[in-house]
């Protein structure tokens, strides 16, 4: 079984791969060259960092969702969107 960790994506959690070879093959083609740069020359105390943010790039299933309510607002449908301005800060509160 590959080792993977978890990203939490604005659709919930994913689970993506978890070393440098997993990371590289998930990617995009046009990114493993720069990957691959990077992770030759991280020093090993910025390497989780590295790995951390080359896998929020690698395409998941909730792309295809965030794409699709991309599209719908470039041609103006707004519908089932809501604003930050109406919703409440209540959840956050601690009292």
């Amino acid at each position: 079984m590959p080792k993977t960790f978890t990203v939490h994506m604005t659709g919930g959690p994913v689970e993506v791969p978890a070393t440098i070879l997993g990371i590289r093959q998930a990617l995009p083609e046009a990114d493993r060259d720069q990957f691959t740069a990077e992770a030759e020359s991280a020093a090993a105390d910025e390497l989780p960092a590295l790995l951390a943010r080359w896998a929020m790039n690698i395409p998941t299933e909730h792309d295809a969702a965030e794409e699709a309510l991309l599209q719908q607002v470039a041609v103006g449908d707004f519908s089932g969107v809501v604003f930050a301005d109406e919703i409440t800060d209540a959840y956050r509160s601690a009292g």
